[in-house]
């Protein structure tokens, strides 16, 4: 399914990325494994099933996960990077609200129950905030991780954490909407925030940035939309950042750059799915 796609037929890439089973290679998705994984298209997410209940213990009036919180209308935006890119051996996540974060250590926990292991924490500050960095590894091979629906539910898992926790980010973060105590009071048009953009990074490789309204599952529909074309996607880094979702995928094609109908290709195919997401087709 080369440049010749290029002409046409994004229905037949939508058809492809509606089928019930759809086979690709882990390599093609952060390149660190050969065995090959299979991503159901309504793949049920077990981190988060029902909307978080804040209970007296976490008003927001108290310190929770070992921050601290002020009572005040500026609410910092929060931030969610998991990063494939910087670390060849093991996943680098970073977590930022402000500087209201302690040393997340109900996050840590729940992280090894998803079969993961933190083998390295940071913490430094800017003038943005405390920023928390995790190094993650999968407890099995203390390898990185791999797999996007892996990926996805370490996301979530935080996600709900800091919804838990963190009760007054439920209207900053898109999640909020659905697991949050309460909704964001602003809602963006999801046409309006799709930004996609794809540039030469050297003759072997590509670089697409997605910018899109975030919803659960959106990582693994991403990764899904782009393996439906065979696009390889080495590494990456996928940012959650209030009520967005800012992605970005080194790719591939057969070894080569993404040429230009191909990447127009890419690009449509992302856009349809992005822009018209239904009830039905989307990951929770």
């Amino acid at each position: 399914m080369a440049v010749a796609m290029a002409s046409g037929s994004l229905s037949r890439a939508h058809t492809l990325c509606r089928s019930t089973e759809i086979p690709f290679s882990s390599k093609a998705v952060f390149g660190f494994s050969s065995r090959r994984l299979y991503i159901s298209p309504r793949q049920k997410f077990p981190v988060l099933t029902a909307p978080i209940t804040v209970s007296p213990q976490s008003s927001l009036t108290t310190a929770v996960e070992d921050g601290s919180y002020r009572d005040t209308e500026d609410v910092p935006t929060p931030k969610v990077i998991i990063d494939q890119d910087s670390d060849p051996n093991a996943t680098i996540v970073e977590i930022t609200f402000g500087d209201r974060l302690g040393a997340l250590l109900d996050t840590m926990s729940a992280l090894k129950n998803l079969g993961l292991n933190v083998v390295k924490a940071n913490v430094f500050l800017d003038s943005s905030g405390k920023h928390n960095t995790f190094a993650i590894t999968k407890a099995e091979s203390g390898r990185k991780v791999d797999d996007p629906e892996l990926l996805e539910s370490i996301r979530l898992t935080i996600i709900n954490n800091l919804l838990q926790y963190h009760p007054e980010s439920s209207e900053q973060l898109a999640m909020g909407a659905t697991f949050g105590i309460t909704p964001p009071k602003q809602e963006v048009d999801v046409d309006i925030a799709t930004h996609i953009s794809i540039v030469d990074d050297g003759p072997n490789r590509s670089l697409l940035y997605v910018e899109t309204v975030d919803h659960p599952g959106l990582l693994v529909d991403l990764v899904r939309t782009i393996a439906d074309i065979n696009i390889f996607v080495e590494s990456g880094e996928f940012d959650t950042e209030g009520l967005l979702a800012k992605a970005k995928f080194h790719v591939s094609y057969r070894g080569k750059a993404l040429i230009k109908p191909l990447q127009q290709v890419i690009a449509n195919s992302l856009r349809y799915f992005l822009r018209r997401p239904t009830t039905e087709d989307a990951s929770f």
